[in-house]
């Protein structure tokens, strides 16, 4: 008999490869692992969570992409609710629960996740290492305005960086003393930094632009 995992890895972390540059299946595996590492910690100091619940959350939680950025998180739990395979191993209440999670993971929600399967899976999303960040950000743009030219790209970039990730923006963390803290610091200091910001874009820049080169090239 299959597996939860055999059927996720057969059927649903697939459909990540159809997405953007930023949010591919290595983007989907880190979320999972970043999700375990975090149910881990909290079974450690006594918090009843179920691994395979957030498991699945974490496997879902951008499937949603193929209807669009700006309501994938509410297309995700809808994709939760309506996986009938789900339903062999899990209850009517945990697929609402993993649904529920799901829709609210998205980094610009104005309200606290409804459980704390919504606080894992969106701290999870938020593994937040400057250099994966800027490189997210910059290959969006290519993406969606391969129009603008590489300083209007780097505009974007930088307001992107402000209004999200800059102190007062909207990216919220969960769990105050996860790793995150401290880089989401250091991330602070970076984007204060144009002496050090700039010569990072124009290398992840460069980069991306010739394997998007390469890329056309081969097809």
């Amino acid at each position: 008999m299959e597996t939860l995992h055999e059927y996720i890895e057969r059927e649903i972390l697939p459909r990540y490869d159809h997405h953007d540059a930023a949010h591919q299946r290595d983007h989907a595996a880190t979320v999972i692992s970043q999700s375990l590492a975090i149910v881990a910690e909290l079974k450690a100091q006594g918090e009843d969570v179920d691994e395979e619940m957030a498991y699945v959350i974490a496997a879902y939680h951008d499937t949603g992409l193929v209807e669009g950025r700006d309501v994938h998180h509410l297309a995700s739990g809808r994709i939760i609710r309506g996986d009938e395979n789900l339903r062999r191993w899990f209850t009517e209440e945990q697929i609402e629960i993993m649904a529920q999670a799901a829709e609210d993971h998205r980094a610009s929600a104005k309200q606290a996740p409804r459980s704390i399967y919504g606080r894992i899976v969106a701290e999870a999303d938020r593994l937040i290492v400057p250099e994966v960040i800027v490189r997210r950000t910059i290959q969006y743009g290519l993406e969606h305005y391969p129009e603008l030219s590489p300083d209007e790209h780097y505009a974007r970039t930088v307001q992107h960086l402000r209004e999200k990730y800059g102190p007062g923006g909207y990216l919220k963390l969960w769990f105050p003393h996860s790793p995150n803290a401290e880089r989401l610091a250091e991330l602070h200091r970076l984007i204060a930094d144009e002496t050090r910001l700039r010569p990072l874009f124009d290398a992840i820049y460069s980069g991306e632009t010739v394997r998007s080169s390469d890329s056309s090239a081969s097809r």
